[in-house]
């Protein structure tokens, strides 16, 4: 994240100091851990690809034409599952663990970009409390977007170190190839390269080839896709595209994170009272950034649109699709943190504190619908095992549990321990005849 220091290169022994990487990665994975000891799953798709992998679903490596063509995450997805998914804690500690690995990265590519240690891993540490981090490291569905950042800092921290041209261009190439067959966001990468090329004169121009290298393998990607990402069949109106979109979701992931009560970025614009502080407070935190630090102030403008370039025009925002977005916007407001006024440090922390409370929120909520589904998804299948094979279940929420969990846990899941769920469950509503009652807790209790 360029700033004033960008001007400065460190010797390689100076960035990379195994105690610096030992502290960061350590320190993320500490605030991390209501994650990491999450004993169930947070949505449907976790439990459909278990499924998947337990059936032998190829990753699709061979079929470009499909809309989401994404081999890369299919088939560590699929691998993951098939190790870890009847054991939940030690499958989210991995990904939490892969989360502090981005946290390093991007600790040490603040280095790479000239801040001082502290201002590096308090960026770092920073981002994993945001509700975009926390919320991606502790849903498994995110593994996406895992990779594609992990490949975006590895080669940051490959074109502030390698000393040829052609070197750069070669990493640009590989990794935004492989950040490709992980998720399309991967288009943010040659963006990103140009916004570093502006702002950091010293390396202009192996930023320049990158990013050169980079747009070559979107294009070719393009070539090879493009009447799939237009055409091909979607799932959800989300991923329908307008540039009318691109201001509404821009606006959203700004205001979001200084608004703890929201899970999720899609529901900010319900909150009419709370969206209008959260402008004010970012209004503010803008205002700080650009009075320590024009450079700054500018990268976090067009660092953040140019993370968030390719998901801005899609029907609906989610917090996941602004995990690069977060790495860049927390590095950027620690590197103007030394700088910044009294009153400047204020509107800072004032938006920090808010956004690692958010953070935490999502932590909680997360390992809250954890617990629920590692009560109500074996009884599940033990209710639909004790039935013929072509029965099916009508369930009756209790008041007090939360329609959105059991309508997740219920959508579209092919089995769940050896048993078929497919459409053999029915969420009905208060009054209406059921097999069972579910509780808050995701208990069944039978009606009949």
């Amino acid at each position: 994240m360029p700033t004033h220091a960008l001007h400065h290169r460190l010797p390689l022994s100076a960035l990379v100091p195994s105690t610096f990487v030992g502290a960061v990665f350590v320190l993320a994975l500490l605030l991390q851990l209501p994650l990491a000891f999450n004993p169930g799953y947070y949505s449907h798709d976790e439990l459909q690809w278990a499924a998947f992998a337990q059936a032998g679903t190829p990753a699709g490596w061979s079929d470009p034409a499909v809309f989401q063509y994404r081999p890369l995450t299919f088939a560590t997805w699929m691998a993951l599952s098939r190790a870890l998914f009847d054991t939940p804690m030690l499958f989210h500690a991995v990904l939490v663990a892969w989360g502090a690995v981005n946290a390093t990265l991007l600790a040490l590519a603040g280095r790479g970009f000239g801040l001082a240690p502290r201002v590096a891993v308090g960026g770092a540490l920073a981002f994993v409390l945001t509700p975009y981090a926390a919320y991606t490291h502790g849903w498994v569905g995110c593994i996406a977007d895992l990779l594609w950042v992990s490949c975006a800092l590895l080669l940051a921290l490959a074109v502030q170190r390698v000393r040829a041209a052609w070197a750069a261009a070669g990493w640009g190439l590989l990794l935004t190839a492989i950040a490709l067959l992980a998720k399309e966001a991967a288009f943010a990468i040659p963006p990103l390269l140009l916004v570093a090329a502006l702002f950091d004169g010293a390396r202009r121009r192996h930023w320049l080839v990158a990013m050169l290298a980079a747009g070559m393998a979107c294009a070719l990607y393009l070539g090879l896709r493009v009447d799939a990402l237009l055409h091909a069949p979607r799932d959800g109106a989300q991923y329908a595209l307008s540039p009318w979109n691109a201001p509404l979701r821009w606006f959203e992931y700004q205001v979001f994170a200084p608004i703890p009560p929201l899970m999720e970025v899609f529901t900010v614009l319900r909150r009419t009272g709370p969206v209008l502080l959260a402008a004010a407070l970012w209004g503010a935190l803008l205002a700080a950034v650009w009075n320590a630090c024009r450079r700054c102030a500018a990268v976090f403008l067009l660092g953040g649109i140019a993370a968030l370039l390719p998901v801005l025009p899609l029907g609906a925002g989610w917090n996941h699709y602004a995990y690069g977005f977060a790495a860049v916007a927390c590095m950027v407001v620690a590197a103007a943190w030394p700088r910044a006024r009294r009153t400047g440090r204020i509107a800072i922390a004032g938006f920090a504190l808010l956004t690692c409370l958010h953070g935490a929120v999502v932590m909680a909520r997360m390992h809250q619908v954890g617990r629920i589904q590692a009560v109500f998804s074996p009884a599940l299948a033990t209710a639909l095992a004790a039935r013929p094979a072509t029965a099916t279940l009508a369930l009756r929420l209790d008041p007090d549990a939360k329609p959105w969990v059991f309508q997740r846990l219920t959508h579209a899941i092919p089995s769940y321990a050896g048993v078929a769920i497919g459409d053999r469950v029915r969420l009905v509503a208060a009054g209406m005849p059921a097999d069972y009652r579910v509780t808050a807790d995701g208990h069944l209790l039978a009606l009949r």
